[in-house]
């Protein structure tokens, strides 16, 4: 992920914060939003002190760090803990293609799962992010452009995030709600498709990663 993506993601988040307080309020604190823009806001100021040197690698660790030093709650440690394993296995020379996605989302989910022990249909962030994982396997490319595999991608984590409304929660606050969280959308499940959404914009108009 260069600057310029994490910029258009940056830019996203802080666009929903409020979205995402009103959305978190029904089955937890009310604060999603806001620490999911404290951490934008300190992945902003990560990015500016890598003084040129962003490959994909640098801007998911700088992200990863920024994210788990300012961002209170299980998102920071669950997000950060996801960015810097997403980090862990690319090299320098990573290119934008259906195989980089899929090792990256892989990583991410797996140090969120071990982390969080949820699994899917927790109510979480990876009823998201592991449909996204999963449209990147390569028994599910074949003949496809890579253009479609990011539409495919967008639906199923909007399928994902859809599909919470129908679940218990499980962990976190929300879990707290039992059979009344039934009804409302994860907030960490919304803004993880709030963060591929804009990767997808990003990555459709410039191809690279």
């Amino acid at each position: 992920m260069t600057r310029d993506a994490a910029t258009a993601v940056i830019k996203a988040i802080l666009s929903e914060k409020d979205f995402l307080n009103d959305l978190d309020a029904k089955i937890g604190d009310g604060d999603h939003g806001l620490n999911m823009v404290r951490g934008a806001t300190a992945a902003s100021d990560a990015l500016n002190e890598l003084n040129g040197d962003e490959n994909a690698k640098n801007v998911l660790q700088a992200v990863g760090n920024a994210v788990i030093m300012n961002v209170g709650g299980s998102a920071g440690s669950l997000y950060g803990a996801g960015l810097l394993a997403a980090a862990e296995i690319l090299d320098e020379n990573a290119v934008l293609n259906a195989k980089t996605l899929e090792n990256v989302f892989s990583a991410a989910v797996n140090e969120i799962q071990r982390r969080g022990q949820a699994k899917l249909g927790d109510k979480t962030l990876l009823d998201v992010l592991i449909p996204i994982r999963d449209t990147f396997k390569a028994e599910n490319c074949v003949g496809k452009s890579f253009e479609t595999l990011l539409t495919e991608a967008r639906d199923a984590a909007r399928d994902g995030l859809e599909l919470t409304k129908s679940l218990i929660a499980k962990k976190g606050r929300a879990a707290a709600f039992g059979k009344d969280s039934i009804g409302f959308e994860d907030p960490g499940a919304a803004s993880a498709l709030i963060i591929f959404r804009a990767l997808c914009g990003f990555w459709k108009d410039s191809r690279r990663f």
